[in-house]
């Protein structure tokens, strides 16, 4: 039973796609199609507020894309040396705040301390870090997407607590996007899921997979990582069948292969 799955390709080189591998180990033939491009902006004047944890009371991760941005701006071998040596254990004394496991992952991989992880979304992970945190105090460093919702930042601010906000990076739609799904159903056919990962996949992709899909796109089974990107879909008419219940593989397969009817679940 064929999967189709709008997101990027796997955070860590180093392992197969940790989506792709729990979909397969339970009888799903998924194949992933990349929807977004990032083009990263603003790293200098990212590695400058990096270089002075003392001005912060911690940083908020919200999307892989914003730890690789920190990557991209420690490229240069001085900064990497200043990172190794004395930046990032000043800042594993503060708060280091993530949204989602993949997040974590990448962030850990900086020799940074992360919390929050389990959140799975903006909304629950304000409530943990106004749960952490006293209001009036030194502000929160956030690197985010050009694309960010406003839930995290107004939450923090009716709490008191202060947010810095730096955009590093900028969304665009994948270059083979709209190839990449032509050639996808042509040789696949209509599968039996298809799963969004980010509001700008429903805006992105859904017209086309309607278009490609024709009659038989009653018989999909559409799922989202998350709340917001179910809202998105619903908001183009389109029913939801599962919504992961945290934004993980394990959870995602659960929900989809309950959606599809399948045993064992």
């Amino acid at each position: 039973m064929k999967v189709l799955l709008l997101k990027d390709p796997k955070e860590s080189e180093n392992a197969p796609d940790p989506y792709i591998e729990e979909l397969g180990s339970h009888g799903l033939e998924a194949t992933l199609i990349p929807v977004l491009a990032f083009e990263f902006i603003s790293l200098q004047s990212l590695f400058e507020k990096l270089s002075c944890p003392e001005q912060y009371l911690g940083l908020i991760f919200t999307s892989p894309r914003a730890v690789e941005a920190i990557k991209l701006c420690l490229a240069d071998k001085s900064k990497k040396e200043d990172w190794k040596n004395y930046l990032r254990e000043k800042w594993n004394t503060k708060s280091i705040y993530v949204v989602g496991k993949a997040t974590a992952v990448l962030v850990a991989e900086l020799g940074l301390i992360p919390q929050g992880e389990n959140s799975g979304n903006a909304e629950k992970l304000s409530g943990y870090i106004c749960s952490r945190e006293s209001p009036n105090s030194l502000p929160l460093l956030f690197p985010c997407g050009s694309l960010k919702r406003e839930t995290l930042p107004t939450i923090l601010r009716e709490k008191g607590i202060a947010l810095e906000i730096l955009t590093v990076y900028q969304t665009t739609q994948h270059p083979d996007l709209q190839e990449s799904l032509r050639n996808y159903f042509s040789q696949q056919g209509v599968p039996a899921s298809i799963t969004f990962f980010s509001p700008s996949g429903v805006k992105y992709c859904l017209k086309q997979i309607m278009k490609l899909s024709g009659d038989l796109i009653t018989q999909i089974k559409f799922a989202a990582i998350g709340p917001t990107t179910a809202e998105a879909l619903e908001t183009e008419g389109i029913s939801v069948s599962c919504t992961a219940t945290s934004p993980t593989p394990q959870d995602l397969t659960t929900g989809i292969r309950r959606s599809l009817q399948l045993k064992d679940c």
